[in-house]
């Protein structure tokens, strides 16, 4: 069967592009179509999912196969663009309007590069320029635009000064402020799996973003803390620290979200009380909950972001807690019903004490925690139904159990200590 996209007048473009010019493996291809019409494609049997402008899939390859396209701002915010895709659209029409010149890089079918814009100079400088003075008309192109530089982080991109400038005039001008919640959480998502997620925040800060994307992150820099705990000082560089050590731990990105939040709660500190931060955990509880509630965050995200950020400190002393405590810990993190979490909340408490200006030291805890959730699984209940059946004395039953089985592991390990 003759491929469908054979008669195409094709051209492969974006990431695969720009990643096999910097010489790295390439996963997806993404194709735009000039000189054609979505009827065309349908009868040649490719699958449109576009809503906002028609893609379509290639029926046995399933790439995407894009319309080449124009746009024409007319309203604020990510949808207020009139577009294009009559088949006059030529390839240079498509290729002005993306973000940065490095992913403004076509390549025809035989291997041809195409490049208007100078993107694969600006590759070999390992600079990040925007394409046109359209970057400004849509505020996402801020946010990929932090995220491509924490992807190339390892490779010492940075941002063009004037690139740096145009987004401080965006964040002045009130257009980030039109960001949608989803479409902040999906590029913070996505962020949040590079390897070096805490660029992705330095960038938004230094071009004056950050304030108006995720005022809640910014409000943790200029915050001093106890320096006896944190040679770092501040709490922005804390977190920005500690998002870099479960970086280094898991590509979970719950576990990075986390600890991203843990310390939310230090911003609201009054003045009169730094560098202490009494009840900041408590305090932050809700403050995440608010900020997961802003960005609409899946609960996957929040259940784990809110026990972390109540309870990492708990966790720092895990040591010295008695079984009661210790048991209530595993409750908070419904370590019975979901064992993961107590992998995911060790994780993110061990990068929060990774992410300080002392040496790095073993981190006991974790281990710890692990060895008394098993032992309180372990607990044999299945006699309490027939022996308790009042609910709230088989209920007090099973935690005597728990509890028993939690001290015995406390005083074996103790006295190996």
């Amino acid at each position: 069967m003759p491929d469908p996209a054979s008669t195409l007048n094709k051209f492969l473009v974006g990431g695969a592009v720009r990643d096999k010019l910097l010489g790295k493996p390439t996963e997806d291809r993404d194709w735009v179509v000039i000189g054609t019409t979505s009827e065309a494609l349908r009868t040649l049997g490719f699958k449109q999912v576009g809503k906002d402008f028609p893609v379509f899939l290639h029926p046995v390859t399933h790439e995407e196969y894009a319309l080449a396209r124009r746009e024409r701002k007319v309203a604020p915010g990510y949808h207020g663009f009139d577009i294009d895709t009559s088949s006059s659209v030529s390839l240079e029409e498509d290729l002005a309007r993306r973000d940065l010149t490095i992913n403004a890089m076509a390549e025809t079918v035989d291997g041809q590069l195409i490049d208007p814009f100078n993107g694969a100079s600006d590759l070999k400088a390992r600079v990040l320029r925007h394409v046109s003075s359209a970057f400004s008309e849509d505020p996402v192109r801020v946010l990929r635009l932090a995220r491509f530089a924490s992807r190339f982080a390892d490779l010492g991109f940075t941002v063009a000064a004037e690139t740096g400038v145009l987004v401080s005039e965006m964040a002045q001008a009130g257009e980030l402020n039109t960001l949608a919640p989803e479409r902040v959480w999906k590029e913070l998502e996505l962020a949040l799996a590079e390897n070096h997620p805490a660029t992705f925040f330095q960038v938004l800060r230094d071009n004056d973003a950050l304030l108006h994307i995720l005022p809640e992150i910014d409000a943790l820099f200029g915050v001093p803390q106890p320096e006896n705990h944190h040679p770092e000082g501040d709490a922005g560089i804390h977190t920005m620290m500690a998002l870099e050590a479960a970086a280094s731990l898991t590509s979970d990105t719950r576990v990075r979200f986390a600890t991203l939040v843990h310390d939310l709660g230090k911003a609201l500190t009054p003045k009169s009380e730094w560098p202490s931060h009494r009840n900041h955990e408590r305090i932050g509880i809700r403050q995440v909950t608010q900020f997961c509630q802003r960005l609409r965050i899946p609960r996957r995200y929040s259940e784990l972001a809110i026990v972390v950020t109540g309870n990492h400190l708990l966790m720092h002393r895990l040591p010295e807690l008695r079984s009661t405590t210790i048991l209530k810990l595993l409750e908070a993190l419904n370590a019975f019903q979901q064992p993961e979490n107590i992998q995911l909340f060790a994780l993110a408490c061990q990068a929060d004490a990774d992410g300080r200006g002392l040496k790095k030291k073993p981190y006991p805890a974790a281990d710890l925690l692990l060895k008394y959730a098993n032992a309180a699984r372990a607990v044999n209940l299945e006699d309490l139904a027939q022996r308790f059946p009042n609910g709230k004395a088989r209920s007090r039953e099973a935690r005597r159990r728990r509890v028993s089985a939690i001290a015995e592991v406390r005083s074996i390990w103790r006295g190996a200590q």
